[in-house]
């Protein structure tokens, strides 16, 4: 009996390819196949994607789609997958989709019911963690923060009671005033990894306090230029009796405000810690 094919079956594939942050040949074996056999490479910056694909001697052909045409670029696309084509994905560097153009490329395929496919591969944020020796599993991705301070700061405060890793991406012509802001709000205690220039000739990857972080960068101009990989280590989550120093410095204040039982209602929606032990220590607190 012959297999009869189905219309989905008939449809071509969109694949999320993942290229090298800086070393090419970090690009793996798949990533090559794939690039070679797709009718179309859909990239954020053509003339970089096609010094790649020349690299390893491929010629498949490229389309633009990056942050200001990707919802049009997206139909196109849409329509070449319907009608039977397949098309690879691909950001400058790294993981397509991760503060990069491609979430809504995917997100409007998938609604379209068509297949898409991730080829992983290299990606900057999850380099820096393994090679920084951070022993907490948990870490927070967040990628760039806001441009401005005031944006800067108020995203920060968002985070500063979290007890996971911070991760940042930043530029090198914003990198002095994100350390500033990091200091401001964050506090000089937590420890700070620079993972700049990953895979490439200038790679550096540093720990120290945030406090010193300004002068390391200061004292060498060439240390504040590529890309970096930002890692801040998370809120001390624990103190005698279990109850984070964030956690009693919010109930504190909230104490001096209002009502007990709503002070410790309020820091448990805020803090996320048990509301009987806020209690317990609410009522010491009003005793003291």
């Amino acid at each position: 009996m012959l297999h009869q094919e189905s219309q989905l079956d008939r449809m071509g594939t969109l694949y999320v390819v993942a290229t090298p942050i800086g070393n090419l040949r970090d690009i793996s074996l798949r990533a090559l196949d794939i690039l070679a056999k797709v009718d179309i490479v859909a990239a954020e910056d053509t003339r970089n994607t096609s010094n790649l694909l020349r690299h390893f001697s491929l010629s498949t052909s490229l389309m633009a789609l990056h942050e200001h045409n990707e919802r049009g670029a997206a139909e196109k696309i849409i329509a070449m997958l319907t009608a039977g084509k397949s098309v690879a994905l691909v950001s400058d560097a790294g993981t397509p989709g991760i503060s990069d153009p491609g979430a809504i490329l995917v997100r409007m395929v998938r609604q379209a019911g068509l297949k898409v496919v991730p080829v992983p591969g290299a990606n900057a944020a999850i380099s820096a963690i393994s090679a920084a020796g951070i022993h907490d599993p948990h870490f927070l991705f967040f990628g760039f923060l806001p441009h401005k301070s005031a944006g800067r700061r108020r995203e920060l405060e968002s985070l500063k009671l979290l007890p996971y890793t911070l991760v940042f991406y930043e530029s090198p012509h914003r990198i002095l005033e994100s350390i500033s802001d990091l200091l401001a709000v964050l506090g000089g205690e937590r420890n700070i990894v620079f993972a700049r220039e990953l895979t490439k000739v200038f790679e550096t990857i540093h720990v120290c306090r945030l406090d010193e972080a300004l002068s390391w960068l200061e004292a060498d101009a060439n240390q504040q230029r590529g890309e970096f990989v930002l890692l801040v280590s998370g809120a001390e989550s624990v103190v005698a009796g279990g109850i984070g120093e964030d956690a009693v410095r919010v109930l504190k204040m909230l104490l001096a405000e209002l009502p007990l039982k709503q002070a410790v209602k309020l820091a448990a929606d805020i803090t996320h810690e048990k509301k009987n032990e806020l209690y317990t220590l609410a009522l010491e607190l009003k005793t003291d």
